[in-house]
């Protein structure tokens, strides 16, 4: 690259930095004093974008952008009062689901509210044109951003510093309970950095228009970047956060520069590995003190004569379901008894464990393409392909977990999606091998097998031995090794337990299991496709886990098929399902903090 070509790759780089801070910032601001991982927050970036497009053909795009952004702030403020000031003192992973269900509703609002359809919003009058710098044209509007991004950061730096609600703000972001205790009023403050923070992601999405259309796909991807910049930066870290925006932003700049546009894909994440390794805690973060999902909650009880009773009746039932029904019924049945088995293998390293895991669809992936690709390539029978595709979603577990059990918290759980994201890159680029984003096709079972109800029994006898297993090794010496370094790994490694040795093979155990369940789905459907390892996979999993109680033995089983059975019923019933999902799981969420299997715990 010529000297001008740097520079203009450098420009293009602090131009894309500005809206990743400003959605990022958001986020660490949210999280650094409410506690809330806000899953929700690539939503109102998105819906910045469109209020903003509909509101400059209205009021003109210099109007537009501080309306969209304060009328994001205030959906963000009345989320927080309605749903998470509720959740506070709930489990971290409960207030994730929590959110996820607003991100389901954000997007079916804007899928009603403006179609399907991208919307391209209009050029910024008085920016339209472009300017020469070192021989080469570069956009005025660019220049812009350029320039608001240190502004916002400086902006920030004042409030937070320099004004009385900041002090509040900072009090609390160090130390919550303490502030309580000193009369702040925690309710209004968490409702004020909730709205700052909605207001600093529709602020992103709406001066991001000009560049780019307001899309319903737009929110998890934008989400994603945004945690990778304030995993790196350190969480709570605004400094931080603009640190990391300018270093992601550069290297997806220089890589486009470069000719390598495929690698921006995956740069981020690889470089937030490369931080979390050398340093855990991001750039300017410092070491958080985080309830971890298995220390509020007792021990595991070990099922009872009546649970036994239950799960038995309902085995027999599902035995016996081929005989009265057919078709499609046992497609959904089939599903739900390989997603049983995937939440029960996440289950298995996050409520025995201790562990978060925001990309265990990698392993679900993994053992699909391998199925997939032992059958097509290597012309391996299909029950061989079966046996032995497992082993490389294991394998994968076992390398990407030897670094996560090194951290803790949403730092693991932020390492762990970033090996997931880097797993999905090279499936979805290796066309030679994995067929690229088109996936793989003509995956399917051996001919005894390709009857509905055979297949159906297959699953169901591979999946219930398989979920058998992880319970049974829940109460093994190994499982009581593993909660002891869950609930304490101090007191664990000095009664000679070795801890991270422990967490290490639990995860390339829940790998395993949850390469058994994506063998099984491959070919079931007969195709694969890189959305088996992407990030809505991997959220379904938590989601399953959650809504069937993390601290429950068969709560992710019942989990995993009361979301299935919805997701379906609602596709197929509602025109906006997934608002109809979200409800559900915000009323399921309110209702029943430990999720749909502590009835049946209450029951014991």
């Amino acid at each position: 690259m010529s000297s001008s070509s740097v520079l203009i790759q450098f420009l293009n780089g602090l131009a894309g930095a500005s809206s990743l801070f400003m959605v990022a910032a958001g986020l660490s601001l949210i999280f650094g004093v409410t506690r809330v991982v806000n899953f929700a927050h690539g939503s109102l970036y998105m819906l910045g974008m469109y209020l903003a497009v509909w509101l400059a053909e209205r009021v003109g795009f210099w109007a537009a952008v501080p309306l969209a952004a304060v009328a994001v702030g205030v959906i963000g403020a009345l989320a927080e009062i309605s749903v998470l000031r509720r959740i506070y003192k709930a489990p971290e992973l409960l207030q994730l689901l929590a959110t996820f269900a607003l991100l389901l509703l954000i997007k079916d609002f804007a899928l009603w509210a403006w179609g399907p359809e991208d919307m391209l919003g209009p050029r910024a009058p008085g920016f339209t044109g472009a300017v020469e710098i070192a021989g080469g044209a570069f956009p005025q509007y660019d220049l812009l951003l350029i320039i608001l991004g240190p502004v916002v950061l400086g902006f920030l730096y004042l409030v937070l510093k320099k004004t009385r609600w900041g002090i509040l703000v900072r009090a609390a972001t160090e130390d919550r309970e303490m502030a309580g205790a000193l009369g702040v009023n925690q309710r209004w403050l968490f409702t004020g950095v909730f709205a700052l923070g909605a207001l600093l992601a529709g602020l992103g999405g709406a001066l991001q228009i000009p560049r780019e259309p307001a899309s319903l796909n737009i929110d998890l991807s934008v989400i994603s970047d945004a945690f990778v910049v304030v995993v790196i930066g350190g969480l709570g870290s605004i400094p931080g956060a603009f640190l990391a925006a300018l270093l992601i932003a550069e290297a997806k700049a220089f890589c486009i520069g470069l000719g390598y546009s495929q690698a921006t894909l995956v740069i981020e994440f690889v470089i937030m590995a490369a931080v979390l390794v050398v340093r855990p805690w991001g750039l300017l973060g410092r070491m958080p003190v985080l309830a971890r999902p298995g220390t509020a909650e007792p021990p595991f009880a070990r099922p009872s004569l009546r649970l036994r009773w239950t799960l038995a009746i309902v085995a027999a039932a599902l035995a016996l379901l081929p005989v009265v029904s057919g078709g499609y019924t046992l497609v959904l049945l089939t599903d739900m008894l390989i997603f049983a088995l995937f939440a029960a293998s996440l289950h298995f390293i996050m409520g025995p464990g201790g562990m978060y895991s925001f990309g265990h669809a990698a392993y679900f992936g993994l053992g699909a393409y391998a199925a997939g690709m032992l059958v097509l390539r290597e012309k391996f029978p299909m029950e061989l392909a079966l046996a032995l595709a497992p082993f490389a979603a294991g394998f994968a577990a076992l390398v990407f977990g030897w670094f996560c059990v090194r951290l803790s918290g949403v730092y693991s759980a932020m390492l762990t999606l970033a090996f997931a994201q880097i797993a999905w890159s090279a499936v979805f680029q290796w066309d030679a091998l994995t067929g690229g984003s088109n996936g793989m096709v003509g995956v399917w079972p051996a001919p005894w097998l390709s009857s509905k109800p055979a297949y159906y029994f297959l699953t169901l006898l591979v999946c219930a031995s398989g979920i058998i297993f992880l319970w049974r090794m829940i109460y093994s010496p190994f499982g009581h090794a593993l909660r002891a370094a869950r609930d304490s790994p101090l007191r664990a490694e000095a009664s000679g337990i070795d801890v991270r040795a422990t967490q290490w093979e639990a995860f390339a155990i829940a790998g395993l299991a949850a390469g058994v369940a994506g063998a099984l789905y491959a070919f079931s459907k007969g195709s694969i496709s890189p959305e088996a390892l992407g990030i809505q996979r991997s959220v379904d999993g938590l989601v399953m886990v959650m809504l069937g109680g993390i601290q429950t033995l068969s709560g992710p089983v019942w989990g995993a098929a009361l979301f299935t059975w919805l997701q379906d019923a609602a596709a197929r019933n509602v025109d906006y399902w997934r608002a109809a999902t979200g409800i559900v799981i915000l009323a399921l969420v309110l209702v029943l903090p430990r999720g749909v299997g502590s009835l049946l715990q209450a029951r014991q």
